[in-house]
This record gives structure tokens, C-alpha cells and sequence, in this order.
């Protein structure tokens, strides 16, 4: 039936005087009753059961409840952060202020003064900021209108990341030096691996950190929008990987000649979560939440949690995070973690880490509380037909001087109204030994699909005669071994078989109905590749350029894109190809070029890892000032005497290919760009080109002061407020 004749048909079913008659429709769509609004039902943000569920538990001081109900019912400000690792960090933060914000300053929208943008106090080098503007009107005010491209451009560009404040916190208590080994266990969508690959990339001047970032998500789909905002940073240490994080598989790495497992120095276990911190922004909660929500996450926290710090290296630190309120996910979990541990874990004293942000202390004492209302203090008064939905692990130890040992007063739990934020919890764990053998068992998922069936029949795991659900496992140990031993069993016993030197293939295709695209390998360079040899002479590569890191993604056929990775990204790509799905790896550094091959080189260098490449590259290098880098980036193949006569003397001679364009700032001029830029180009018969992506290009003109208004794409010409 079509969409008119249905109409009809709906009209003539109407009684008369209903208020979706013509009489309500001529009122702009409103229905007063209803409470509809342009076709959408008005949300009302009432939700009794959570009021008396948080009032019961006094997780808000006395006398602010009021406060945090009204916090909760206000939009979410926006927040954004200016990426700290790059050297033109300083440049973005200065031409914030000193021209996106001025222009704020006095301006109205709709009658309403505009707020200024203002630092968020308890961020290092006022690099994270939010505003109390809406996205809307971010959109629809002409005003705003620059300030919002320049948001959008930057966050393209990688220069800026729109997240949400409380959601910056974790990675930063983590304390992430460049030397460390990280695991984001649930990643996407990837505000806070980003945060973590920055820290990595602290200093600028090391192509190649020794650490590395091995982000993790169970969802297949949502690992690539990880891949998406992890690429934006141009970093060849981080790993996308696909797998469900309580299982997530140790890995291995060859040290000096032996296998030896992987742990790492720092864990960030941002676990899913009921979400009901997150009130102001995904309002869709007010109405659907329940005590439930918490009950059933909360063995699949504690597993994820676990598996987590059974990883963790000693002497490591390990973040715990929700957006959650509910001390269920929070506190339980920890002291659950915390009582198995039997000492190898313990709370650390975060109360000094971030001057200026307010959290309130974790709690001690909690009831737990089922989807009716009933409430239970104690595990012994639950009744036996409750005992699937509520565990013994949801309650605080009974012992007072156990329950002191744990320290949960230095959990952070961030109320919405103290700091105009969302809601959160946030735990930081420091492992000081090797978690015991048995207290947490090896869970039957930490091992592969086969051995998981093999042991799903054995004796040991079947319960009262009959077999439980692997994902409600929270305690089944195989046998008296420790942890790593039996996995290392397990895994071995998956690992045999023939593997080809140098190629890091996907799972067997049999595992792939499991988890979505199948993925190309990861193919290393061996060291007598004649493909390689021309590359270094034209490109005048330096000895110490590390080429057994280059890897291509295909087995046959001519290699058309080279990548790079870091040497122990490398070591954990070749010894681990059968026991993790890789999704993504390494940095795009060389493409193929099809008029390349007549200029003695194949292959141009890519923009996307010209910044990883340059400290090796020690020829084919035009060093360029700031007219000749505007004058590149506005127009499409500008000819040699538009440039500089010193840029030209330096091409001039060479032969045509692909060059690297350099701007060293001057600091006798401060009043010009002051961090240097790298850019990829061409040297043509009489003109040059530059190989950079659009909202890169925006972004090294408006740090040169440059206002971009549009562009040109016949002519290839961008339109500034110069022409």
C-alpha cells in the first residue's frame, strides 16, 4: 500500500475530534496531551525507582540531592581535547584563544549571551576544554559557524577530540610513560586508546617508542570505528585486535630466543556498563532503567576485571572504570578483585593525581536490590530462588577489618553536579606479586574453541549434574596448576602447526563465522626483497632505518601499499599469529605510484607516515618557508617560480618524484608558526604538488593564520581571505 493511500485509510478509521485531526495538525504538529513536539514524544526525565534506589544508598552528601537530580536533567556540556603529543599542540591552544574564543567573547545567539569556552581545571597544560554550546546551535548560528568547522576539521585531522570530560580521566591516571606495554581491553569507540597512544608519543623527536597500545573490542563492527580514530594519530605502535575481553588471550613474545608470556605495564578496563552516568546525554536511560541492568553485568565486570589483572605485570597499574553510579559494578567488583587476589592487588592512592577535580570516596557499605524493589543486606538472607540473579560477590565482605584492608574509600566515584559533568567510577589497582593459583580459577573461556568443548564435557565442569553456561562462569578451575601454566598448555596445544616465516595470517577461516570480515594478513619484507634496495638508495634511508618492520598486506600480486610498525609490535605480531584476531596494524609509509617506476623509485612516501619516515630520510628533502608552504597548500600544482628562489635552488637538481617539503620555524620570528611541518610532495617537470589531505592542509593554514572560506575543485584552488 502506498504512503498516500495509507494516509486515506488512516484518516477515514479517525473518529472525529481526535487531537491528530486536521485541527491538530494545523497547530504545528503539537499534541498538548501527549506532550509531541514536531513528531517526537517529550521525554520526561522521572524515574522513581532510581531516585529511591541512590537515595537509599547516600551516594550524594546530605543535603545536595536536589543539586544532583537538576545536574541530571540538564543537556551534557561539550567538551573537547587538544591532542598533546604533537608539537603543534601549543599552536592549536594559542589560536583557540587568541581568535576562535575572542570572536565568542560578546556575541549572542537568539537573544542568549555565548559563553566563552573554559578549561577544564583539573587537565594538565590546558589542553582539554568545554563549552555550554549545543551541537545545535553550534550548526545552525552563522556566527559559530567557523568556530564549528574549525572543530570539525581538527577532529578530522586528528588535531582535536571531541570526548566527554569524565571520559578523559582513566587514561590519565594511569601514568603512561613511552616505554610502557598497554592493553585497553574494551576500546571503542577509542576516545581513550587515542589519549593513550598521545602519552605513548610523548616526546616527538622517537619515531618508534618502545612501548605499544593493543586496543581490544568484542564487537567486531565497533573495531573498526577504533581503527578510524586510532589512524587519525599516525602512530605504528598500536594494535586493533577483536576478542571478548573476559577471554582475551595471553600472548607471547620472543625474548632472546625464548617465548616468554606477555604482561603489561599498564591496563585500562573500561568495562560496558549500565550506563546511568551518562543520563544527560543518552536520555533513552531514564526511561529504561532498572536494578536489573546492574545485576546481570555484573559477573561479566568481574571476569573482565580479572582477566585483566591476571595480565598485568607486577609492579603495573591497572585502571577499573564505568559510567555507572551503581556500586554493584563499582565497588563490588573491586572488592571481589581485591578479596581473590589475596594480596597481589591492592587500591593506590590517587587522591593527589589530579589537582582540582572532585570525586566523592568510594563506598563501604551497600545493599543490593532487585528489579521490584526488594532489598538484601546480606548474601545469607537471599532467598534460594534468587541465587541466579544475585550473587554472593555483589556484597561488601562481612568481616569489618577485611572490609578496612581494602581501602574502597579510595575509589573516585564523579557526581554530575560538582564539576557540570557525567557520571563515573574509577579504580586504580596496583598489582604488587603474581595473582594466586586458584583463587579465581582459569575461566574455561581463556581457551580456545576446541579445548573450551573438550573441557565443557569433562567432570570437573559440570555443576549438580548438569553443564553451565561458559559466560556465567566466574570461578571454575581445571586443575591445581596456576594460571599461566595451564594456558600456556592450552595455547601451545592450539599453536602447532606450520606457519610461514614472516606471514602473520588471520584465525583459520573456520573461527571467522564468529567474528565478521576476514581480514588480510600481515606479510613482514624479508630481508632480501629487491623491492626494498631502490626505495633506500633514492630516499638516501639512513643504516640504523629499521627495514625488517615494513610489512605489505597481501601474499600475491605487486605490493601497492607499504606499512610500518614498531619493533615490538613486530615481535607480537610473529609470535602470536594464530592465538588473536588483528584487525589493524601499523602506519601506511610508502604507496606505490604508477609513473614512479621511470624515476628510479616505485613507490612515493605517504603523508599518513611521513613523520614516523623523515628521521630516516636523508635526501630528497626542500625546505621551504611560510609563503611557499601557503602558497602549496592553496594551489594544486604551483610552478617553480611561485616558490621561493632558495626552494627552488634545492629542487632543481633533482630528478622528478616524490620530495619531502620542511618549514623549520624561526624563533627571531615569533610572530610567525613556530612548530616545524613535514610534508609529502612531487617534483614535476616544472612544478610542484603536495600530497596532503584536505583537513590536514586546513589545519597548517589556520595555524598560519590563514582563513580557509572554501574551495575551488575545479581549479584544485582553495579560497582564503588573502585572495
Amino acid at each position: 500500500m502506498g504512503r498516500r493511500a495509507r494516509g486515506r485509510r488512516l484518516q477515514q478509521q479517525r473518529p472525529e475530534g481526535s487531537e491528530g485531526s486536521e485541527d491538530a495538525a494545523g497547530r504545528g504538529g503539537k499534541r498538548g496531551a501527549a506532550g509531541w513536539e514536531g513528531g517526537y514524544p517529550e521525554i520526561v526525565k522521572e524515574n522513581k525507582l532510581f531516585e529511591h534506589y541512590y537515595r537509599e544508598l547516600k551516594i550524594v552528601p546530605e543535603g545536595e540531592w536536589d543539586q544532583f537530580m537538576g545536574a541530571l536533567r540538564e543537556p551534557l556540556p561539550a567538551t573537547f581535547r587538544i591532542t598533546g603529543y604533537k608539537s603543534h599542540a601549543k599552536e592549536i591552544l594559542h589560536c583557540l584563544k587568541n581568535k576562535y574564543f575572542k570572536e565568542l567573547e560578546n556575541l549572542e545567539v537568539d537573544g542568549q549571551k555565548v559563553e566563552v569556552p573554559q578549561p577544564l581545571s583539573w587537565y594538565p597544560e590546558e589542553l582539554a576544554w568545554h563549552t555550554n554550546l549545543s551541537r545545535k546551535i553550534l550548526r545552525k548560528s552563522p556566527q559559530l559557524e567557523k568556530f564549528h568547522q574549525f572543530l570539525v576539521s581538527e577532529t578530522e585531522s586528528g588535531n582535536i577530540s571531541r570526548q566527554e570530560a569524565v571520559s578523559m580521566i582513566p587514561p590519565l591516571l594511569l601514568s603512561v610513560q613511552p616505554h610502557h606495554k598497554i592493553l585497553d581491553m574494551c576500546a571503542a569507540p577509542g576516545s581513550k586508546t587515542a589519549q593513550l597512544i598521545e602519552m605513548l608519543h610523548a616526546d616527538m623527536n622517537i619515531p618508534f617508542p618502545e612501548g605499544f597500545v593493543i586496543a581490544n573490542d568484542v564487537d567486531n563492527k565497533r573495531c573498526y570505528l577504533l581503527v578510524h580514530q586510532a589512524k587519525r594519530l599516525s602512530s605504528p605502535c598500536i594494535m586493533v585486535v577483536n576478542h571478548d575481553a573476559s577471554t582475551i588471550p595471553q600472548l607471547q613474545m620472543d625474548v632472546g630466543g625464548r617465548k616468554e608470556a606477555l604482561f603489561y605495564d599498564r591496563i585500562l578496563c573500561d568495562v560496558p556498563c549500565s550506563g546511568d552516568g551518562t543520563m544527560r546525554k543518552n536520555i533513552d536511560v531514564w526511561k529504561k532503567w532498572t536494578t536489573l541492568n546492574s545485576l546481570q553485568l555484573h559477573g561479566l565486570q568481574l571476569r573482565i576485571a580479572t582477566r585483566g589483572a591476571e595480565q598485568l605485570a607486577e609492579g603495573g597499574r591497572m585502571v577499573y572504570s564505568t559510567c555507572s553510579l551503581n556500586p554493584i559494578e563499582d565497588e563490588a567488583v573491586i572488592a571481589s578483585l581485591l578479596e581473590k587476589s589475596e594480596g597481589a592487588l591492592e587500591l593506590a592512592d590517587v587522591s593527589a593525581e589530579l589537582p582540582g577535580l572532585k570525586w566523592m570516596p568510594g563506598l563501604s557499605h551497600w545493599k543490593v536490590m532487585t528489579k521490584d524493589g526488594q532489598w538484601f543486606a546480606d548474601w545469607d538472607k537471599v532467598p534460594h530462588n534468587r541465587n541466579t540473579q544475585i550473587r554472593p560477590t555483589m556484597f561488601p565482605p562481612n568481616d569489618p577489618e577485611k572490609l578496612q584492608a581494602l581501602n574502597l574509600q579510595r575509589c573516585l566515584r564523579i557526581l554530575p553536579h560538582h564539576q557540570n559533568t557525567g557520571g563515573f567510577f574509577v579504580a586504580v589497582l596496583v598489582k604488587n606479586s603474581s595473582m594466586p593459583k586458584l583463587p579465581m580459577g582459569l575461566f574455561i573461556t581463556n581457551v580456545s574453541a576446541d579445548t573450551r568443548e573438550t573441557v565443557l564435557s569433562s567432570p570437573t565442569y559440570l555443576t549438580s549434574g548438569k553443564a553451565t553456561d561458559p559466560s556465567q562462569v566466574e570461578s571454575k578451575p581445571l586443575s591445581e596448576a596456576g594460571d599461566a601454566e595451564v594456558i600456556q598448555r592450552a595455547e601451545d596445544a592450539e599453536n602447532d602447526g606450520n606457519k610461514r616465516d614472516g606471514v602473520c595470517g588471520p584465525p583459520p577461516s573456520k573461527k571467522m563465522k564468529l567474528f565478521g570480515f576476514k581480514e588480510d594478513p600481515f606479510v613482514f619484507i624479508p630481508e632480501d626483497d629487491p623491492l626494498f634496495p631502490p626505495i633506500q638508495k633514492f630516499y638516501a634511508l639512513d643504516s640504523s632505518f629499521p627495514k625488517m618492520n615494513l610489512l605489505t598486506r597481501t601474499t600475491e600480486g605487486k605490493k601497492r601499499q607499504l606499512y610500518m610498525v614498531s619493533k615490538e609490535l613486530r615481535n607480537v605480531l610473529l609470535n602470536n599469529s594464530e592465538r588473536m584476531k588483528v584487525i589493524n596494524t601499523g602506519i601506511k609509509v610508502l604507496c606505490r605510484s604508477n609513473s614512479g617506476e621511470e624515476f628510479a623509485c616505485a613507490f612515493r612516501l605517504a603523508q599518513e607516515g611521513i613523520y614516523t619516515l623523515y628521521p630516516f630520510i636523508k635526501s630528497r628533502i626542500v625546505t621551504v618557508s611560510v609563503e611557499d608552504v601557503k602558497t602549496l597548500l592553496t594551489q594544486e600544482n604551483p610552478f617553480f617560480r611561485k616558490l621561493s628562489s632558495e626552494a627552488y635552488s634545492q629542487a632543481k637538481d633533482m630528478v622528478k618524484g616524490s620530495i619531502v617539503l620542511k618549514y623549520e620555524p624561526d624563533a627571531e620570528k615569533p610572530e610567525t608558526l613556530q612548530c616545524p611541518i613535514v610534508m609529502c610532495g612531487w617534483r614535476g617537470k616544472a612544478s610542484f604538488r603536495t600530497f596532503v589531505p584536505k583537513n590536514e592542509r586546513l589545519h597548517y593554514l589556520r595555524m598560519m593564520g590563514v582563513e580557509v572560506l572554501g574551495e575551488k575543485k575545479k581549479e584544485g584552488v582553495i579560497l582564503t581571505d588573502e585572495d
